[in-house]
């Protein structure tokens, strides 16, 4: 099996990966929805999802060794760390309170804050067809949570945050050098996240049951190895072929979310995530040809 994967292209590894991240993601997302429903405050989650991630990936640290580890850029990797640490608090929280399906549609618009970013921190020049899908996406996330109407919930803000969040990060990490490897990233932000994010840990603590550990241990292992799988992908493959396989997530979090909680998306879910994955989509490739000329 692994001598047939290796003989596949480079693009197709990739989008395999990717694959494979949507579901480790969509399993991660399920149990931290469990964990949410147990009680189990939200500090506390992501402490543990920091730790056990930072757990998982020793092996690689050890075999590495020291000098793989070596920095010049601390500054980014803590605001990583503090970024990544908003973003999983917010993911957590919102994920307890809304659809797994309705949450992971509205996480998809990292990409269209990025552009508002690129334009304001990057200083890109941005074309009048990628405002226009940018608008298109967010004009989805209206038809999505409906303000004003009796049908908001204002836990989506929630995953706006997240992906907010992810947006600045992925912007941060833009200004990195190539010689900052995804070992390098991944250390250091399990490092200080974990330790940014005990102190509340510790102060809402409630000490999990025996089956809530295994939910918090299958949070922290798929969590880490989604993270690697993503990086993987994006190693592989070209990214214009590869990012749009992420929208597999929605797929795997609508059938897990029907089958574990009877949810079942509305026709403005729908709607609404249509325009989210096709603006940014259309985005992606935009930025593809923009690379390429």
């Amino acid at each position: 099996m692994i001598a047939a994967f290796n003989a596949l292209s480079p693009n197709a590894r990739g989008c395999l990966w990717m694959a494979l991240c949507g579901l480790g993601f969509s399993v991660m997302a399920t149990f931290v929805k469990l964990a949410g429903q147990a009680g189990i405050n939200t500090f506390e989650i992501t402490f543990f999802r920091c730790l056990f991630g930072f757990v998982a990936l020793l092996p690689f640290i050890l075999y590495a060794g020291p000098r793989a580890l070596h920095t010049q850029h601390m500054k980014a990797h803590v605001w990583r760390s503090v970024l990544g640490i908003v973003a999983m608090a917010c993911a957590y929280l919102g994920i307890s309170k809304l659809e797994l399906a309705t949450y992971t549609a509205l996480s998809f618009t990292k990409p269209l804050f990025a552009v508002v970013l690129a334009v304001i921190i990057l200083k890109e020049d941005v074309r009048w067809r990628r405002w226009a899908a940018t608008f298109v996406g967010f004009l989805g996330v209206l038809v999505m949570m409906r303000p004003g109407s009796q049908a908001f919930d204002a836990w989506a803000l929630l995953a706006l945050g997240d992906a907010f969040s992810i947006a600045i990060l992925i912007t941060i990490l833009k200004r990195l050098p190539a010689s900052e490897t995804p070992l390098v990233m991944l250390f250091y932000y399990g490092i200080i996240a974990t330790a940014l994010v005990a102190p509340p840990a510790i102060w809402f603590w409630q000490w999990p049951s025996p089956l809530e550990w295994l939910y918090l241990c299958i949070i922290g292992a798929t969590g880490a190895l989604s993270q690697y799988w993503w990086i993987l992908a994006f190693k592989a493959g070209d990214a214009s072929v590869v990012a749009p396989f992420d929208y597999l997530r929605l797929l795997f979090a609508g059938m897990i979310g029907f089958v574990a909680f009877a949810e079942l998306p509305d026709k403005w879910t729908l709607m609404g995530a249509t325009l989210i994955i096709g603006s940014t989509i259309y985005i992606a490739h935009r930025e593809a040809r923009r690379r390429r000329d």
